[in-house]
């Protein structure tokens, strides 16, 4: 059965508003965020409770404290797919478009890796559940991408174990096993060559330089709850941003 959530701390439920409104554009870059003071009043908390969730709110990279001056909302720069894929789910219960398709290549118990034992805050048990996949559509490989999940999610999460695709998609069915629910994500990227299993793969030359996103899924507990590694190759990323000049 799924796990109902418990009561959001209160410090939670401010970032969350004030969250929602950069996601919104309500609150855009660089416009400042209520002080800790603004905040201890309006939401009838103590100060050390308002500092804790602008704390959240830079832990998330939505904004960022000027010493002597302020908080303010930062410059975002969005994974794009992985929140496209997310709202496609949630909206038609597909996670791809006409077209796309993913080959799961492998699925079940590993040792996670040092990088997502920290990004799933493992401790000792450092067993985790891993899906490995390779999206395609009609010009061939599109990503390759390896979501991991920890011990508790896979025993709720049974399809996890299974090499077959999950229609709704893989966090939308842990979502409905598990009772938690994504709130934001956090993206760390970088370029680098590809190794010779990624080249081979997504059908690359070797040497070919391929963009490596690191995605994690925190829940409304700020807890994560999916870290996933995708690999895209080199003619299908780019950087796209708007700001304005003034």
């Amino acid at each position: 059965m799924p796990q109902i959530e418990e009561a959001q701390p209160k410090y939670l439920q401010i970032a969350h508003h004030i969250r929602d409104q950069i996601l919104r554009g309500d609150l855009r870059p660089g416009d400042e965020v209520p002080s800790e003071r603004q905040l201890a009043s309006t939401w009838k908390v103590s100060r050390p409770t308002a500092a804790r969730s602008l704390e959240a709110l830079s832990h998330q990279g939505l904004v960022e404290k000027r010493q002597g001056s302020g908080t303010y909302v930062r410059s975002l720069e969005v994974n794009r797919r992985a929140r496209e894929l997310y709202g496609r789910a949630r909206q038609t219960g597909k996670i791809y478009t006409s077209g796309e398709y993913a080959i799961i290549t492998s699925a079940g118990w590993l040792d996670a890796p040092d990088h997502v034992a920290e990004a799933l805050g493992l401790a000792k048990d450092r067993r985790a559940v891993h899906r490995r996949r390779v999206t395609n559509d009609q010009s061939g490989p599109i990503t390759l991408s390896t979501s991991w999940f920890a011990p508790d999610v896979g025993d709720r999460a049974p399809k996890l174990l299974e090499p077959e695709r999950i229609q709704e998609g893989t966090l939308m069915y842990v979502e409905s096993m598990t009772g938690r629910q994504g709130s934001y994500a956090e993206d760390r990227m970088c370029a680098r060559p590809a190794t010779e299993e990624e080249s081979q793969d997504l059908q690359l030359d070797s040497g070919s330089a391929v963009l490596i996103v690191n995605h994690v899924v925190f829940d409304l507990q700020d807890r994560p709850l999916e870290f996933a590694e995708a690999t895209y190759p080199p003619h299908r990323w780019a950087f796209e941003q708007g700001y304005p000049l003034t």
